[in-house]
């Protein structure tokens, strides 16, 4: 897909499932996980006088880790896309490394190992505790698979445990035919590669990820004996991000060059023998576009339809610039376009409608003015294609729908017939009998832009006064707040919990527009529209203050962190991850890895007094006062390079502080139980949580403790089985 999200490696992003909650106590206590190496720096050593608390939750988080198990199996086989499908077998990973089986079924299919990640690892201690100590250190996980056009080898890229580091991986498959006939075996490693694509059998084109900046493209040319590398291209502006794509054709590999406001895309022909790069259109300021190919022209998503929202628009491949663009299809006003493919002779598009509604338009390229309209059930939230495989050439989109609460579902879209099929095999769709109630509200923001908020419940919303709410945000880079399926939630969901999703401006739920009017000095509409959002939840007669938490990461803990500082009554609690809470701090600090790029979404308070003032009025480190607030669950990572672990730990001191001071004002008689501010600081970059699903299920486990603890919640009860 055209992937309009810019899936960018160097972002403050977070997708990762939140829990969160709280209750008070007597005392207050500031509490960190220590758990630190021997590199760990001395920013988080400086932490250790802090009086640890997380012992408290132990117990519990013990009963959830082996809840959060049971829930996982429950949903170990809901459908994925894990799987590779190439011409002559069918690739997949497990926990050691890649394995394939031939396509043609077997009644015992016979398995082969083609990537031994022990082996990558380079690791040369065969047995004993120091092999167990090594692999605990060094553990890989598999990140993206591609296959050479006619499967003589397989790339890979690996990441390990904790850190940043990708390898990429290039195995020898070998020729179907030809004998003899060897087994796979790894010819080369390549080190920090984050996106690559086969041009041919012969040739790998990849881009290089230097810190948090992806600016070179190289072309990997195999032979027999040895492998040639040759740079590409180099991108000289250092607020873009480069990654390599190939069309769903496989007829054209492209070049992206994203910013935050502008993209430029070269093009490769790989039909053609010289595989030239060539421009596509350059550079201009606020304009963004993404290209796919039919037939010999370029299908393009560009923001130049009404209100610089997404069109599509086509031009030759031989002339390819903006002058050669044509208008082929505008959405209608209000529908915000989120992806675009090309299946056949068809573009498929992913929209929102004014509804908030998950919808395909269908768009014939012979007949454009044929379009439809695909509609999807009410409960789809998150949409995931299915890359083709090698051999695959039938007109058909393949895609995964999932709510946070509602597992996958697969589902095959027939252009040209208009068909829309689920394709569950086993039994009936887990839609059929799920009870749960997706609501879509809209909230009234106080310029009276109405504010979409999506709501999971169990029972009628008349019965959730006393439902304890989850409440989800994120509203920065355009992105949507993630909505994919989550076992922890159907948990909660199953537990009588109420689940609001709210979509405030500073996203991307409502096009390109909803991110613009709350970009740079438009910021404090983003904690406006929470605002708004919670208010009109509470008056609808879901849940109340004091049975509410926040749950976000990464850049969503601004708003949460904003409106903690203003309203802090209006929530129990709120758990972050790897927040972002130091805005002006880490806008002011060019040296740091993201602040020249983030200027585009923040501002730049240096060189602009307004702009400073401006982030200073929301940023949630420098609005801390003493007062009361909700208790918090704040997960670090020590060396997280995209969200700096000394700004948390700033956030951290200065909100003990507020809180000690707000009680020695206060006359005993008045003084309100304490809260608990426990900060759990894990070691890594793990910015978006850890990959072990070990570690996942512990930080998961603690963030239900700490949710039923705080709240004085009982912990969910098993359900019995019935006796036959």
């Amino acid at each position: 897909m055209a992937a309009l999200s810019l899936l960018r490696s160097s972002a403050r992003l977070g997708f990762r499932c939140q829990f969160t909650v709280f209750k008070w106590t007597r005392c207050l206590t500031l509490s960190v996980q220590r758990c630190y190496t021997s590199d760990t720096p001395d920013s988080v050593k400086s932490v250790d006088h802090l009086s640890s608390g997380l012992e408290r939750y132990k117990d519990l988080q013990k009963f959830f880790n082996r809840r959060l198990k049971a829930t996982y199996r429950r949903f170990s086989n809901i459908p994925d896309h894990s799987v590779v499908y190439g011409c002559h077998h069918v690739y997949f990973v497990k926990d050691d490394g890649i394995y394939r089986m031939d396509k043609i079924q077997k009644s015992e299919p016979e398995l082969e190992q083609v990537l031994d990640l022990e082996q990558v690892s380079g690791g040369e201690v065969k047995t004993g505790p120091e092999k167990e100590e090594r692999k605990q250190s060094f553990q890989w996980t598999v990140q993206r698979i591609r296959l050479s056009p006619q499967e003589e080898h397989l790339a890979a890229t690996l990441k390990t445990t904790h850190t940043e580091e990708l390898r990429c991986v290039v195995v020898r498959l070998g020729k179907r035919n030809s004998f003899p006939l060897h087994p796979p075996h790894v010819i080369l490693t390549l080190d920090k590669v984050f996106s690559f694509e086969w041009a041919t059998d012969e040739v790998l084109f990849y881009s290089t990820l230097e810190g948090l900046r992806c600016s070179k493209v190289f072309r990997l040319d195999l032979t027999p004996s040895e492998g040639r590398i040759t740079s590409v291209y180099e991108e000289t502006q250092t607020n873009v991000f480069v990654e390599v794509a190939l069309s769903r054709d496989r007829q054209i590999l492209t070049i992206n060059c994203n910013s935050r406001t502008s993209s430029e895309v070269l093009l490769m022909d790989i039909t053609a023998s010289s595989l030239e790069p060539f421009l596509v259109q350059s550079r201009q300021l606020d304009l963004l576009y993404h290209v796919e190919h039919w037939r010999r022209w370029l299908i393009i998503l560009a923001n130049t339809g009404p209100g610089q929202e997404y069109q599509v628009v086509q031009a030759p491949l031989s002339e390819p610039s903006m002058v050669s663009w044509e208008p082929l299809f505008s959405p209608s006003p209000g529908t915000a376009v989120k992806d675009m493919d090309v299946v056949g002779d068809h573009c498929v598009l992913v929209a929102r409608t004014p509804a908030n509604e998950l919808v395909l338009i269908v768009i014939p390229m012979t007949q454009p003015k044929g379009a439809y309209t695909a509609k999807l059930p009410p409960w789809a939230c998150a949409i995931e294609n299915k890359r083709p495989g090698l051999a695959d050439k039938r007109s058909v989109f393949e895609f995964l729908i999932s709510s946070p609460v509602h597992p996958p579902v697969p589902y095959c879209l027939y252009p040209e017939d208009g068909l829309l099929l689920s394709c569950t095999e086993n039994g009936p769709s887990p839609e059929k009998h799920s009870n749960y109630i997706t609501t879509r509200v809209e909230a009234c923001s106080q310029d009276g832009t109405l504010v979409p908020v999506t709501l999971f419940h169990a029972a009628p919303v008349e019965c959730l006064r006393q439902a304890p709410l989850l409440v989800h945000v994120y509203g920065a880079y355009g992105r949507d707040v993630n909505m994919e399926f989550c076992p922890e939630k159907r948990m909660l969901l199953e537990q009588g919990w109420a689940l609001a999703y709210c979509h405030i401006r500073g996203g991307g739920e409502r096009g390109l527009s909803w991110q613009r009017q709350a970009r740079v000095e438009g910021k404090q509409r983003g904690v406006e529209d929470l605002q708004a959002c919670l208010h009109h939840l509470f008056s609808w007669g879901v849940s109340s203050p004091s049975l509410t938490v926040f749950t976000a990461s990464s850049a969503g803990a601004v708003p949460v962190g904003a409106l903690c500082n203003r309203h802090p009554h209006k929530m129990r609690a709120i758990t972050l991850q790897a927040p972002f809470l130091d805005v002006l701090g880490t806008m002011e600090d060019p040296s740091l890895p993201l602040t020249l790029e983030d200027r585009e979404e923040w501002g730049d308070p240096v060189g602009n007094p307004k702009l400073r003032h401006a982030i200073a009025s929301y940023c949630p480190l420098h609005n801390i006062t003493p007062q009361h607030y909700p208790s918090m669950l704040l997960t670090a990572y020590s060396d997280d390079t995209r969200v700096p672990l000394a700004g948390v730990l700033k956030y951290t001191e200065q909100l003990k502080k507020a809180i000690l001071s707000h009680i020695t004002m206060k006359p005993k008689s008045e003084c309100e139980p304490a809260p608990n501010i426990v900060l759990n600081i894990q070691p890594g970059a793990n910015h978006l949580g850890p990959e072990d699903f070990e570690l996942m299920l512990e930080e998961e486990a603690l963030k239900l403790a700490f949710l039923y603890t705080e709240l004085g919640l009982d912990p969910p009860r098993p359900s019995r089985k019935r006796r036959r």
